[in-house]
């Protein structure tokens, strides 16, 4: 079965970054220091700042991230403090490494996935990526936490580099017995991407290579008993564009307090919400939520304002396609 996940208000999803640091240096890392702070945040902040969401939301979701989110040694303290605000889901994204014993912390019931990131279905094509040792790293922990009885997901964020290597990974994921697939479009940011060589590199593949490869790997992987979820990306010239911004509630909290509602604006001071002395409060004007009702022919106007590299030359034409909001994901189930 297909479906667009349609966007809602009924609940929020707190993407929470811990601190920034990690332990690898993944060449298309979106984390921006100067952008997002350097520091780790303390526990007693975190807790803090939990309690800001789950009393602005009923049930809000949560993802824990970084940074690596279990290089913060009270992170197991963080899942539990979530649960008792009444935390709908709670996920840790993780690397693999899987520091601090956070497997022996915490349990399967408080927390609904952990998340893994792989780029390639075998360390020749994901260590050039992500570094040496971590595909053999990451695998090693998908087995352990599916032992330990935690539900698994796996990420791959997919550029010019990889998808030619994508088919390779459902036949793999089932082997390992993860439990659901997100295939992710590399997002061109982060300080990598001001780097031209790299960004030539690493990007974003064609709408054409797109629509023929994704649906057709997720349709292989749902074939095998896994979910998969994947942005829609590409929008045709019919299809109405909506803006997450304007009709869901996502927050993408950062050790610095800054909070955006889009992930595109996030190497930029364009956020809407600051955590101030614990007090979610409104950046002044002009900020994200500013540009988020502005009507364009080519969709999403953060995309064609920051990364345009998706869009083709249309000679003052409209465009053949419009880019949907980078939230706005197709899932297919078995």
């Amino acid at each position: 079965m297909r479906k667009t996940v349609s966007f809602t208000r009924r609940s929020a999803n707190i993407f929470f970054h811990l601190l920034t640091r990690c332990n690898l240096r993944c060449r298309h890392c979106y984390i921006n220091p100067n952008q997002h702070g350097r520091k780790t945040l303390a526990i007693g902040t975190i807790e803090r700042w939990l309690a800001l969401f789950a009393h602005r939301h009923p049930s809000p979701n949560v993802v824990f991230l970084g940074g690596e989110p279990t290089l913060h040694p009270d992170l197991s303290v963080a899942v539990k403090q979530s649960r008792a605000l009444g935390y709908e889901s709670v996920t840790i994204d993780t690397n693999g490494y899987l520091f601090h014993d956070i497997l022996d912390k915490v349990t399967p019931k408080e927390v609904d996935f952990f998340s893994f990131s792989l780029d390639g279905p075998n360390h020749e094509v994901n260590d050039p990526l992500r570094g040496d040792g971590s595909f053999a790293k990451c695998s090693q922990g998908i087995h352990e936490a599916k032992r330990r009885g935690f539900a698994v997901s796996l990420i791959y964020t997919v550029s010019q580099v990889n998808i030619d290597h994508l088919h390779h990974m459902p036949p793999l994921l089932a082997e390992w017995g993860v439990d659901r697939f997100f295939i992710q479009v590399i997002g061109i940011r982060g300080p990598w991407a001001e780097d031209e060589c790299q960004r030539e590199e690493l990007a974003q593949v064609d709408r054409k290579t797109w629509l023929h490869v994704i649906p057709q790997v997720a349709e292989a992987a749902a074939k095998r008993g896994i979910i998969v979820t994947f942005p829609k990306v590409f929008l045709s010239p019919h299809e109405t564009f909506e803006c997450a911004g304007l009709v869901s509630a996502n927050y993408f909290i950062f050790p610095n307090g800054r909070v955006y509602r889009c992930p595109l604006c996030e190497d930029y001071p364009l956020h809407s919400l600051q955590i101030c002395d614990d007090q979610l409060v409104q950046t002044p004007k002009v900020n994200e939520v500013d540009l988020f009702p502005l009507s364009i022919p080519e969709g999403c106007v953060m995309n064609r304002i920051i990364q345009p590299y998706n869009l083709e030359p249309t000679d003052g034409k409209l465009p053949s396609y419009k880019i949907a909001c980078c939230m706005l994901k197709e899932e297919i189930s078995p």
